[in-house]
């Protein structure tokens, strides 16, 4: 009798330091938890990167067979201008009280 009784106390005391790890512990509850988290963030991330690189390959496929964007794409981001045509480059706001007088005569 006593010993069902030491051997029952016993078995409890190792069921429950096992619940305990089980819950606390990095491969517990709540390490599948913190896990499933990250695995949720990156497949957002990858997500993302898929629909950035689907945006991509539609400008590149764009600029390879498409004139009119390559001259709006070079002209907007390269500045450039076709014959007798003047550009106007506004200085951003930072930038206008930064530079001076200085940057005007390197301009012209």
């Amino acid at each position: 009798m006593l010993r069902r009784r030491v051997l029952l106390g016993l078995l409890v005391i190792i069921n429950l330091v096992l619940l305990i790890r089980l819950g606390l512990s990095g491969q517990g509850f709540f390490g599948y938890w913190e896990l499933d988290e990250k695995v949720q963030d990156l497949e957002l991330k990858i997500e993302a990167a898929d629909n950035r690189t689907l945006e991509l390959s539609r400008e590149i496929r764009r600029l390879k067979t498409d004139r009119a964007y390559q001259e709006k794409v070079i002209r907007s981001r390269m500045n450039y201008v076709k014959e007798n045509e003047v550009l106007y480059i506004f200085p951003q706001s930072g930038e206008a009280k930064t530079q001076g007088a200085g940057a005007d005569a390197k301009q012209d």
